[in-house]
């Protein structure tokens, strides 16, 4: 795949992100993924580089977070032959539940999975829409790592790194495909040379 291709399909993505200031609160700048969604062609695309990325790596499990891992989660795990997970808010899975609490700026929450929905050993992408603090994303690796799964990489089309959300998810890999300001509408591409490839250890082609 050419340099200039994936740039071009990045490029698409990032301007199809909606900016909205003030949202939820004064000073922020609220990344808005529903207008990608309602772009057919960067929605592929979006799909497509998470394919590229993750297609032929032996991942046998997309775990996807409530919500937006719903939407981008289910595609992903179709086109590499994973089954999908979700992983919900609290009372929402109606079976056996393994839980783990994460913390939020006032107060705590929690993220659920079935008992028994991953299996010891499995292979994981866990992909969500956006990473910030790294809360959601760090206690649903927290839970796969106590039955025993095998955490490949975290997925996420948008990255707010001044939240340092990357760094509480300790030596799990991230791949994000935009990185933007909390407080204003830039945005940084992401070329294919610093969306990188999988490191080594974490590819599991023989």
């Amino acid at each position: 795949m050419a340099s200039e291709d994936v740039d071009d399909r990045i490029a698409r993505i990032s301007s199809s992100i909606r900016a909205i200031p003030d949202f939820p609160k004064p000073g922020i700048m609220f990344r808005d993924i529903t207008t990608l969604l309602l772009d057919p062609k960067a929605f592929k695309d979006t799909i497509d580089l998470f394919v590229e990325r993750y297609n032929d790596k032996n991942i046998s499990v997309v775990a996807g977070i409530e919500a937006r891992g719903f939407i981008f989660g289910p595609p992903i795990a179709f086109a590499i032959g994973a089954k999908f997970v979700a992983m919900r808010k609290p009372k929402k899975l109606p079976g056996e539940v393994i839980s783990e609490e994460y913390a939020l700026e006032y107060g705590t929450d929690r993220i659920e999975m079935h008992v028994g929905a991953v299996q010891a050993g499995e292979r994981v992408l866990i992909v969500d829409d956006l990473i910030a603090t790294g809360g959601t994303l760090s206690a649903a690796v927290r839970i796969l790592e106590r039955v025993e799964a095998e955490v490949v990489e975290c997925a996420c089309v948008i990255e707010l790194p001044e939240l340092k959300g990357r760094d509480r998810l300790g030596e799990i890999p991230l791949f994000v495909l935009v990185k933007a300001e909390v407080t204003d509408d830039s945005v940084e591409l992401l070329t294919k040379e610093a969306i990188g490839e999988l490191p080594e250890e974490v590819d599991g082609s023989v």
